[in-house]
Parts: structure tokens; C-alpha cells; sequence
């Protein structure tokens, strides 16, 4: 690699490109774009940053048929040898560019939480699937509560799909709660999900170990209506990668059972979203406060018009990234996701809220990243995971230290 000063790397192995499934190497996209984000949202000089795809084959039977294909012309490498070559690049990554932030990226679930817990206390190692879209997401609720007058500590989520996605919200949302005085159990027990196998309940059999805080005692259910209907959740995440699952019915036993039912339609692209803002805002009677994963145009009901909020991680990764750098931490601690939630949900203005809105607008993104940054890197001095002393004006040094591309001016 050219540059010797890289201070971010995203690295993928290309098995879940969100909404495209298993790309293989032609997965390089997504780290490229990634870092791109960095730069653009939290100015990390594009020297600074390493795009990585480890290649160990692909399971898509029309890459391997593909003349065209890039990548190593194999079914994925499992088991001891995938956790040798990753091991390997962790530690030569480390060597090479000591102090080096690794965000994980778009690897599958079976890899995925167990990459996360095997290097998070080695490494400065973050997983943005689970941990990033959970902070984001965390904070669209914290906005959205502000909508409804409502406090966190009352709140039942109910969560479509758990996958890292839905497994990294809830765990940031009890975080959130237990913060707001929520007894840890109760915290989770507010959180309930629905599968491929129905609502996750303690009484099923193999439950992974990053679903099983989340498996209570209850009645099987096999729909999401009909858990919608037992449960009467006040929030409704979807992260299930299958469109149109919010249904009518759904949507509107939600709003019969709140006043303003909180509805985020996660999934990636727009062509895979749960439902739509138009029919989220249609079938409540214009009362649901809604968000989703790609971007969907304002929507007028009833002679209102609404400006659904986009759940992008980009509100998140970028200014993490940067007072994960500014601050040179070893770690990085679920504190600091936590923290970078609840300061991004602080930046909503009311002219956004009266407009349905729960996130600021991109165009603020700069600015929003600045000031995650600053609370990333305070828990890092604070904590000791630091390795760059702590300067008189941290907002001043990290916003001295974002790069911003000056384009000569021809006459």
C-alpha cells in the first residue's frame, strides 16, 4: 500500500453486501465507498485510508460461472483456515500501521458477531452492521420518542429480522435504557423478535448466542401480525431483507394500538424496504413516525406533508471513525456507540421533528460527525484507552484535524 499513514482500513470478505448477498471479490465496492464516506463526512485525509476485501471465494454460482470474474474461482474457505488468514491480516495490519482502526464490514452472520468478540479487546475493531446500525438506529428511536412524549423506559420494541443488523439495535437499545435507569433484565425483555421461525421465544431449540438475551418466555407465534397484535409493541424495526413485510394489517393493528406508532422499515435498497413512507403514513391515518434505510421522498397525507427520516450508518461510522483516530484509542467500547447515539439524536432540531423528520439533515453530516467525534475520543482519554494525551480544546484539535479538499481556482 503507497501510503504509510493509514489510520482507517475497511475490510470485508465480501459474503453479505447489503441487499446483493455473497459478491465475492467484486464485494471491493463496498469498503472503497465506505472510506469514501469517511473523507466526505468526517474529512480523514483519503491517505489515511485502506480499502481491504479478503478473498476467500465465493458461494454465488454465477461469479463461479463467470468468465469475468475477479476473485479466486472457489467455494468459501470455513472453519480453521478462514480463522488463520483473518488472525493473519489483523496482526500484519496492526504491524504495518500501528494504531490502525478496523471496521469490519459486510461479513456474514456466521462470522460476523464472532470476529467481532474475538478481536475487540486485541484491536481498535469495530463491526459497523452490528454496532454502527445499531447506534443509528438507537438514535432515529431516541428522535422519534421526542415526537411521541414518550420516555425510552416505556417502550416495547418489536423487531423484524435478527440478523447483525436487529441484533446490534437491540443491544444498543438496552444500553440506552439500562443508561435511563431500566433494570438490565427489564431492558431486555422490552425487546422481542421475529425470524424466519416466528417470534423468538425461550422454549426454541439452538438458539445462536447473539439471539439468546433476546429469547423469552411467551406462546409461539408464527406471523408478525400475530405478535404484533399479542405483544402491542410501540415501536416496529424491520431489518429483514424481504419487502413488503409491514403489510396493511400490520401497520394498522399498529396504529390501533398507539397513538403514534413508531415504524422504521430498515431494509436495504429501497426495493427491499418493509413498506414504504407513503403506506406506513397511509395506513396509520398519517399517524406513524417513520424512518427507513434508503432514502424515500416527503409524503403529504391529509394536506400534511411529512419528511420520512433515512437510518443511514453514515450519521455514525464516520465521526466514530474520527475521534477513534483524533484521540489514537486502542478500543473501541460499546460506550462510545452508545454515546455517539445519544449525541446524534441531540442534533435533531424541532423544525425537524415538526416534520416527521428524526434524523438532521445530511447536509449537516460534518458538523454532526465533529461532534460524535469529540464524544467518542472524551471516553477514550476518559478511559484510559487512549493514546494521544487529551488536548486543552478536543472540539477545536479534532475539527483542526478533518480534512477539507481545497480545488485550485483557474481565471
Amino acid at each position: 500500500w503507497p501510503h504509510r499513514e493509514a489510520r482507517i482500513c475497511v475490510v470485508t470478505d465480501g459474503e453479505r453486501i447489503l441487499g446483493l448477498g455473497d459478491l465475492g471479490a467484486d464485494g471491493m465496492g463496498i469498503p472503497v465507498g465506505k472510506l469514501a464516506l469517511y473523507t466526505a463526512c468526517a474529512g480523514i485525509h483519503p491517505t489515511q485510508c485502506l480499502p481491504v476485501t479478503i478473498d476467500v471465494g465465493t458461494d454465488n454460482e454465477a461469479l463461479l460461472a463467470d468468465p469475468l470474474y475477479i476473485g479466486t474461482r472457489r467455494r468459501r474457505l470455513r472453519g480453521p483456515e478462514y480463522d488463520a488468514l483473518i488472525e493473519e491480516f489483523v496482526i500484519a495490519a496492526g504491524r504495518v500501521f500501528p494504531g490502525l482502526v478496523i471496521q469490519l464490514e459486510d461479513f456474514g452472520n456466521r462470522n460476523a458477531f464472532r470476529l467481532l468478540q474475538t478481536y475487540r479487546e486485541r484491536a481498535c475493531v469495530f463491526d459497523d452492521d452490528i454496532q454502527g446500525t445499531g447506534a443509528v438506529a438507537c438514535a432515529g428511536v431516541l428522535g422519534a420518542l421526542r415526537i411521541t412524549g414518550q420516555r425510552l423506559a416505556g417502550q416495547r420494541i418489536l423487531f423484524l429480522g435478527a440478523g447483525e443488523a436487529g441484533i446490534g439495535i437491540a443491544t444498543t437499545i438496552v444500553a440506552a435504557m439500562i443508561d435511563a435507569g431500566v433494570a438490565p433484565a427489564a431492558a431486555r425483555r422490552a425487546c422481542w423478535f421475529v425470524d424466519t421461525q416466528g417470534l423468538l421465544t425461550a422454549a426454541r431449540a439452538a438458539i445462536p448466542p447473539q439471539k439468546q438475551p433476546f429469547a423469552h418466555e411467551h406462546a409461539p407465534l408464527a406471523t408478525l401480525e400475530q405478535a404484533v397484535e399479542a405483544l402491542r409493541p410501540t415501536v416496529l424495526i424491520g431489518s429483514s431483507g424481504q419487502p413488503g413485510l409491514f403489510t396493511e394489517d400490520v401497520v394498522r393493528a399498529m396504529a390501533r394500538h398507539n397513538a403514534r406508532p413508531v415504524i422504521f422499515a430498515l431494509s436495504n435498497p429501497t426495493s427491499k424496504a418493509e413498506c414504504t413512507a407513503e403506506q406506513a403514513y397511509a395506513w396509520s391515518e398519517g399517524r406513524a413516525v417513520f424512518a427507513s434505510g434508503s432514502p424515500f421522498a416527503p409524503v403529504t397525507h391529509a394536506g400534511v406533508t411529512r419528511v420520512p427520516g433515512q437510518c443511514n450508518n453514515a450519521y455514525i461510522f464516520p465521526g466514530v471513525g474520527l475521534g477513534l483516530v483524533a484521540s489514537r484509542a486502542r478500543r473501541v467500547t460499546d460506550a462510545m456507540f452508545l454515546a455517539a447515539a445519544k449525541c446524534l439524536a441531540a442534533q435533531v432540531g424541532e423544525d425537524d421533528l415538526a416534520l416527521g423528520r428524526v434524523y438532521p439533515p445530511l447536509a449537516r453530516i460534518r458538523e454532526v460527525s465533529l461532534l460524535i467525534a469529540r464524544e467518542v475520543a472524551e471516553i477514550a482519554w476518559n478511559s484510559g484507552l487512549a493514546e494521544r494525551e487529551r488536548p486543552a480544546d478536543p472540539l477545536a484539535d479534532i475539527r483542526a484535524q478533518m480534512y477539507t479538499p481545497q480545488y485550485p481556482v483557474y481565471a
